[in-house]
């Protein structure tokens, strides 16, 4: 009998292997993400100590002034898990803005009557996309792009100017705070939450969550296992599109006006929330958590400039665009992994 030979393992290949465990871990952007944002925030406790950074309220405000990007985000992260794209958001956000904004104050309706007609337009809008996309085999990123430029011009269709709206229960939400002891949250960062703890359940605990993930990450490979690829496509840019106008509603009620030019380049802000959350842009892998750490990583960046004092406004955008391609390389490096 012949023995058999082992080759000998080296310090170097064991630190190889487990250099590619750690990068084919699906987990690994999402916890870079929520690493990322400890260290910015331990950072600002060290820096801005004497300016009240330390507060839990300022920690709270995060989700306060977030809150309806955290929305728009989150309908996002499933157009963007299924392998679309979805650029659209920020003209949608702009025209509920303007349409809340019109019904309630020139028109006269009630809040309540306006806000189920606010959230079918905005959901009614991405069936519209996603029915074009699936039956005309035509790219997300170009009936997205029409998407854009429809509500953006609706938006100018109801009025060119501002309206600032002065009902009393628009008010009224608007000012309510909820007291959690240690600071209060606005109603808008509740119902932020409340949609991402809808998310996690759906994407991660039924069946149409796992269609998501199969759809995006082989769409020959879900269709050969029956999948219903057109009804899951369609319900994603629905639910976008629903998501879209709730976040317009919560940007309304932090805004307390609707405006052409609200919410300009939103989408980009929601997009690249996503991928610094640690969904890959090619679809099939990322984490609805993920998504609330890249708002949070986004905020955090503002509060910081706002607490610096010195730096203009700008220094968002390029510490977004740095991120936006740090994240993309490991994602780069990710995939690179999974198909050697």
């Amino acid at each position: 009998m012949s023995a058999t030979t082992r080759t000998p393992t080296t310090p170097q290949s064991r630190t190889t292997s487990r250099s590619a465990r750690l990068l084919g871990d699906r987990r690994l952007p999402v916890l870079v993400t929520a690493g990322l944002f400890l260290v910015m925030y331990i950072a600002g406790l060290s820096r801005y100590q004497n300016y009240g950074f330390g507060e839990p309220q300022v920690f709270l405000n995060l989700f306060i002034d977030n809150g309806y990007l955290l929305v728009a985000a989150v309908g996002a992260t499933f157009v963007i898990m299924s392998g679309g794209i979805d650029l659209s958001v920020g003209s949608v956000i702009g025209f509920t803005t303007m349409l809340t904004a019109w019904l309630v104050q020139d028109v006269g309706l009630p809040l309540l009557v306006v806000v189920p007609i606010s959230l079918s337009v905005g959901a009614f809008g991405g069936f519209l996309m996603g029915y074009v996309i699936h039956n005309f085999e035509i790219q997300p990123f170009i009936v997205t792009l029409a998407g854009l430029f429809l509500f953006r011009g609706l938006c100018l269709v109801i009025s060119k100017e501002s309206i600032a709206i002065s009902d009393s229960a628009v008010s009224s939400l608007a000012e309510t705070r909820i007291p959690l002891g240690v600071g209060e949250l606005s109603i808008g960062a509740v119902v932020a939450l409340v949609v991402l703890g809808v998310a996690f359940y759906v994407l991660h605990y039924t069946r149409f969550g796992r269609r998501v993930y199969a759809i995006g990450g082989n769409e020959q490979s879900a269709l050969l296992m029956g999948l219903p690829l057109g009804g899951t496509k369609i319900a994603v840019y629905t639910m976008s599109g629903f998501c879209s106008a709730l976040a317009g509603l919560l940007f309304m009620l932090y805004i307390q006006s609707g405006d052409p030019l609200h919410a300009v380049g939103m989408e980009l802000d929601a997009i690249a929330a996503v991928v610094i959350g640690g969904t890959l842009l090619t679809g099939g892998s990322g984490y609805v958590l993920g998504t609330l750490f890249g708002v949070l990583v986004l905020g955090l960046i503002k509060s910081i400039i706002q607490f610096e004092g010195t730096l203009s406004s700008w220094w968002t955008k390029i510490a977004t665009g740095v991120l936006l391609c740090a994240f993309i390389l490991v994602q780069r490096a990710m995939t690179a992994r999974k198909s050697t």
